[in-house]
């Protein structure tokens, strides 16, 4: 069972928020807290798998209680949930330790996917923030792209198109559109070419894309 803390100043969010985790037989809410003081506290006696953390909170903010919360002896994995996708935050949220960043207007089937992601050690962003994901760590690794990755031997042509577009940071829904295939398809594509590169999330499959120069000449 993976355990949750909900993090939010908003009752009517956390309310939302505990309907939709509670609804998976696999993921419970062992709390609420509604500013960073509270989720600290809660963490430190409850001990919960992933904290779901909002940002903007009075007192101490998402950020410098995600930071608080990854000093715990326990630490738990904390997964930012906001109403923005700010550069500045998502920046600020991955400094201060968080595994993942999601908006808030993520479909109740991909934040519980999400949440099993983080349990099982993968990081999970939203597509909205992915290029911000992929410039923050491609700088942090090291500067200009570099040769095509020879990883990308292994995809079929379809898969590398679905690989540009994702270095370039669409969406799953985006890619189709730009593809002409569903939705499905295009989740059916991401998950076999990321088995294919190694790699655990759909973030770093964008920095091989990135770094290969697959997505260079595209706005």
């Amino acid at each position: 069972m993976i355990t949750v803390l909900i993090v939010d100043d908003d009752p009517a969010v956390r309310d939302g928020l505990r309907t939709i985790i509670d609804s998976s037989p696999d993921v419970r809410v062992v709390a609420e807290a509604w500013d960073g003081h509270s989720a600290v506290d809660r963490a430190r006696g409850l001990l919960p798998d992933i904290v779901v953390m909002d940002v903007q909170m009075p007192g101490i903010d998402g950020i410098a209680a995600t930071r608080l919360l990854r000093e715990l002896p326990s630490a738990p994995a904390v997964l930012v949930l906001s109403a923005f996708g700010r550069d500045d935050y998502v920046a600020r949220a991955l400094a201060a330790g968080a595994v993942g960043f999601l908006v808030k207007d993520t479909p109740p089937a991909e934040l519980l996917d999400a949440l099993r992601d983080v349990a099982a050690g993968h990081a999970v962003f939203a597509p909205a923030v992915t290029g911000h994901v992929i410039e923050l760590t491609t700088r942090d690794a090291g500067g200009a792209p570099a040769e095509e990755d020879p990883r990308i031997a292994a995809l079929t042509d379809r898969q590398v198109e679905v690989l540009r577009l994702l270095g370039r940071g669409l969406s799953n829904a985006g890619i189709g559109a730009e593809l002409g295939m569903t939705e499905g398809t295009v989740k059916s594509h991401v998950t076999q070419l990321m088995a294919r590169l190694g790699v655990s999330n759909r973030v770093e499959a964008a920095r091989i894309a990135y770094r290969s120069g697959l997505s260079a000449d595209e706005p």
